[in-house]
């Protein structure tokens, strides 16, 4: 059974041991490809009564998905024409000399591999702060996470009041269980940034996200805060960050965008937000589908970034499905 609104919504409490059957400190060095579990693992939860909606309301919830739905069906088009356009133009091999110095050279025919671009002096040192920054782990005895914590409760919950750093009022944003300290792992301290920057930067689109305000949602739903430290281990992951310099079409394109933007590695992580939660409508999916739907948001971001006209985060096309 499907609510038709975001409030009410059933809330599940998971066990920590279920994301992705991490229990380290240490990112993973497999990709998504080979997880065979979901992520998000099996949770208890507590049942909620959903509130029920005037008809005005429920017509407008069916219009923000239709929105999502095209929005997607829309980028998914252009990335795909411009993969169609791009694999006639690979038929020339001198084209691909002159305007792709991003393939490997003859040396490597025998097994094609996209290599590092000359890096300018400004993006060494941003991938350099960037690296440093998902090397650090989340500690729960530091006082300045203690304070990142806090103020993601506040930005989350201006109008209530902060609790204790282990409370079972931790659940409503969509930790596992009471202390959230514990749910960090492979996502590191930057999960966190990453949660912090999306509040305030784009902090309608967060609030949407956290409250479950748009479309109809399951009534199993993923929980906000550990989609979000999966988003960002994703993202890890996909830019083939934790080599020295990337080496992914995905990491390459990603270079283009951190020298324009210092912070484009945030940005992205609240574009991939928002897309998830978008595909997430479009296919109508439920917890156990988490996994799924992480792979075609990764798929599809995958696919934004190889568009030629895209040098900022900005000109991606589910950018646009951002609200500040």
């Amino acid at each position: 059974m499907r609510s038709g609104t975001g409030i009410g919504i059933v809330r599940r409490r998971l066990h920590h041991s279920d994301v992705g059957g991490i229990r380290n400190e240490n990112y993973e060095t497999s990709g998504l490809d080979g997880l065979d579990e979901p992520l998000l693992g099996k949770r208890d939860y507590d049942d909620k009564h959903s509130e029920g909606k005037v008809m005005e309301e429920i017509w407008d919830d069916e219009r923000k998905k239709e929105q999502l739905h095209w929005t997607l069906l829309f980028s998914n088009s252009i990335a795909q024409w411009a993969q169609w356009i791009a694999n006639l133009v690979f038929g020339s091999g001198s084209f691909i000399v002159r305007h792709l110095p991003l393939l490997s050279n003859t040396k490597n025919r025998s097994n094609p591999k996209f290599i590092v671009p000359t890096v300018s002096p400004l993006q060494e040192e941003r991938l350099r702060n960037l690296q440093q920054r998902l090397g650090v782990p989340f500690d729960g005895s530091r006082v300045d996470h203690q304070d990142a914590l806090k103020l993601l409760w506040r930005l989350a919950y201006p109008n209530r009041e902060l609790p204790p750093l282990k409370s079972e009022l931790w659940k409503d944003m969509g930790w596992q269980g009471p202390d959230p300290s514990t749910d960090f792992r492979g996502g590191g301290f930057i999960s966190l940034e990453n949660l912090i920057f999306f509040a305030k930067k784009y902090p309608e689109s967060f609030q949407r996200l956290l409250h479950k305000q748009d479309g109809n949602r399951a009534d199993w739903e993923y929980p906000f805060a550990v989609a979000g430290i999966n988003i960002s281990f994703m993202l890890t992951q996909m830019l083939d960050l934790q080599s020295g310099k990337p080496s992914s079409l995905a990491g390459i394109r990603f270079l283009k965008l951190l020298g324009e933007d210092e912070m484009a590695f945030d940005d992205l992580y609240c574009v991939a937000f928002q897309m998830m939660d978008a595909q997430w409508l479009v296919k109508r999916a439920s917890y156990m589908e988490f996994n799924d739907v992480l792979k075609s948001t990764r798929t599809q971001l995958e696919r934004e970034l190889s568009l030629e006209d895209v040098s900022s985060v900005k000109d991606l096309p589910a950018y646009n499905l951002l609200r500040r």
